[in-house]
């Protein structure tokens, strides 16, 4: 009898936490959950209603994403002993990773917004129609981003701006990419309706990290529909950057295509 290969690493815990959204999270949530375990790095587990969870609830993970939102709804808050626990669990060192439209969820919590830096809030965040643009690396050096090209490109998603953001040195901007004002429709009455600009463009945060007690903080702010978290960029940086939040490194290979020389 042949002997047993090695056993590899124990596969990092992964919690998802949706169930509440503005966006189709029953669409994205099982690409999430696939795109993490096709690498082979994680084992995932999916909660729909986070209302109730307790510190034992979150204690056999290494890494929450959250795939949140609470479209503004009292009732959809996740109350005193849920909140507590979800920043206890952060605050002692575990991960966090906030995708895409989570970062408008909980207006008026203020340790949610600390951790998530930049937030949609009203008068703060829209964006132009979808369309391609191109995501800069500002932080070559970090595990997230290292080894990629430092330019990427992103096809036919929404690109965030105008976020309320958290005081400068709170958070640590991995990427930006570029917001053309000019391509904004001042008649569409969604999230496309211009606030406040000045000049012609001005680079914003795609891809950001900040820390919250000892835990780790990765925020991606692509991927807004089952389209847009197929695309090879976003599924990159979204299992690094969930790796990176659960271990502080980062060990998943870059595919040729992507990687910098």
């Amino acid at each position: 009898q042949a002997p047993a290969a090695p056993a590899g690493p124990p596969k990092l815990q992964v919690l998802i936490i949706t169930g509440q959204h503005g966006h189709d999270w029953r669409a994205t949530t099982p690409y999430l959950k696939q795109a993490l375990e096709e690498t082979g790095r994680f084992e995932v587990r999916v909660m729909e209603e986070f209302r109730g969870a307790t510190a034992e609830t979150l204690a056999p993970y290494d890494v929450i994403v959250d795939h949140y939102m609470d479209r503004n709804a009292q009732n959809l808050r996740w109350g005193a002993t849920a909140e507590k626990a979800f920043l206890d669990y952060v605050r002692s060192g575990k991960g966090l990773v906030i995708y895409h439209f989570a970062l408008a969820s909980f207006n008026g919590w203020t340790e949610f917004e600390k951790i998530s830096a930049g937030n949609w809030r009203p008068g703060n965040g829209h964006h132009s129609v979808r369309h391609d643009f191109t995501v800069k690396i500002t932080d070559t050096e970090h595990p997230i981003t290292k080894g990629l090209k430092t330019t990427l490109p992103v096809m036919n998603d929404e690109l965030y701006a105008n976020l309320k953001w958290q005081p400068q040195g709170s958070y640590h901007v991995l990427a930006t990419a570029y917001d053309d004002h000019t391509i904004y429709d001042e008649r569409a009455s969604d999230a496309r309706n211009k606030q406040p600009m000045s000049g012609n463009g001005v680079d914003e945060p795609m891809l950001w990290t900040t820390q919250y007690g000892q835990g780790r903080i990765y925020v991606n702010a692509l991927g807004h529909d089952f389209s847009a978290v197929q695309e090879q960029v976003f599924k990159v940086t979204f299992t690094r950057g969930v790796e990176w939040a659960a271990t502080g490194k980062v060990t998943l290979p870059i595919p040729p295509e992507l990687a910098g020389k």
